[in-house]
């Protein structure tokens, strides 16, 4: 299962009070959250949700004390909860777990920042469940700290040059790591390889002067969806491609909403040769609020479905088959996951969408494809996505 990549499931909102989301595993059987506690509902506490059995349920993981409004939760792959704090300026990892009706706590340790530190956030959860990073931010480097599943506590493990930002994993081991680098008043998607010392290589290069994010990645098909300014300078668009493809970076019509702001936030895994096929589910926020978009890249039109009562905003995964599951939270259903299939794929669209050029997992050069169904079988060189270059402008906007 593909799982959300967007937010920390706490990111605290304008007000200070964490986002109505969660953070989800990336297999997808657990998830995390800050819920409100109290009679007054001003107290928070940890809360993990068991997604993967045939009915969805919710531990309450309460602390010693209520949770600050930013604290950040994140599920680990064997039902335990990584807690990340801030206290006196040291940002403090724990690892929680119910205990009967108590909550365990396991201390990781702390990471201290320099003062000009802008701040400390979680990556999203990587995908074996083991461990767990964060990204330093300087005001001209980024330290990528390792805070769960070492040995000793939380690892310093390399610095970037940049300012750093977002995150994306494109393998299914945790080795690949696309991130957004700030260098010289741009920002163009890298990638920072784990095991090679955090050597970092460029992913986006859609144009010179253009601002090139990443938001998200199947590592099974190697679709990833980005945000450029390269087609129209000074707006952002929704953009696609494919990693290894030779084929441009391409920006649907159909994902310009006016007056709205979309978000990809799970693309749906599996479809390891057509990458075009992947259903993409889109956050949707305008000014009468937010409900979710489906989309594919061999379609070229975005089918709208109302957001179901209680969701936790821009939170889900999808299924192999199709099946996108959202996690709602209401008074009357505190665990809940509401389950919509997909609209289909009709075999015409596709076929069309190949005859447009259109790309595939098949057209990657060899050993160049940043496909995970190699990293199962040691290799001395494993598989690195391939830039995703330029081409004439008029090639980059399809309709």
């Amino acid at each position: 299962m593909t799982a959300c990549a967007i937010e920390p499931s706490a990111d605290p909102g304008n007000d200070g009070s964490p986002r109505a989301g969660c953070s989800i595993t990336a297999e997808g059987a657990y998830a995390a959250r800050l819920a409100r506690s109290g009679e007054s509902g001003d107290a928070w506490y940890p809360e993990r949700w068991t997604l993967d059995g045939p009915e969805p349920y919710a531990v309450p993981l309460p602390g010693n004390q209520p949770e600050e409004p930013g604290t950040e939760v994140q599920p680990m792959g064997d039902g335990r909860v990584l807690v990340h704090r801030v206290a006196a300026g040291r940002h403090v990892f724990s690892l929680l777990y119910p205990t009967g009706p108590d909550t365990g706590e396991l201390p990781l340790g702390a990471v201290e920042c320099p003062a000009d530190t802008t701040g400390l956030r979680l990556l999203p959860p990587a995908p074996d469940g083991e461990r767990a990073y964060a990204l330093a931010v300087g005001p001209r480097s980024t330290v990528l700290w390792q805070v769960a599943g070492g040995a000793l506590g939380p690892e310093r493990l390399t610095e970037i040059p940049g300012r750093c930002s977002g995150g994306a994993w494109l393998d299914r081991t945790g080795r690949i790591l696309a991130v957004d680098r700030e260098t010289g008043g741009r920002t163009k998607a890298v990638v920072v390889d784990l095991e090679r010392g955090g050597e970092v290589s460029p992913l986006l290069q859609i144009a010179a002067d253009s601002d090139d994010r990443i938001l998200l990645a199947d590592p099974d098909s190697g679709l990833v969806l980005i945000r450029s300014d390269a087609p129209s300078p000074g707006h952002e668009r929704l953009g696609w491609g494919v990693l290894g493809s030779t084929l441009p970076v391409r920006f649907p019509e159909c994902l310009r909403l006016p007056d709205c702001v979309v978000t990809p936030f799970a693309i749906q895994p599996g479809q390891v040769l057509t990458p075009e096929r992947c259903a993409v589910a889109l956050r949707v926020d305008g000014a009468f609020g937010s409900w979710v978009g489906v989309w594919r890249p061999a379609e070229r039109q975005v089918r709208h479905l109302p957001a179901p009562e209680g969701w936790l905003t821009g939170a889900g995964l999808w299924t192999p088959e199709g099946e996108l599951r959202l996690p709602c939270s209401t008074p009357h259903l505190p665990c809940g996951v509401a389950r919509l299939a997909a609209p289909g794929a009709g075999d015409e669209r596709v076929r069309d969408a190949e005859d447009a050029g259109y790309t595939d997992a098949e057209e990657s050069a060899p050993g160049e494809s940043g496909e995970p169904g190699t990293a199962d079988t040691p290799a001395p060189a494993p598989p690195r996505p391939v830039p995703l270059q330029q081409a004439p402008l008029a090639r980059l906007v399809t309709k």
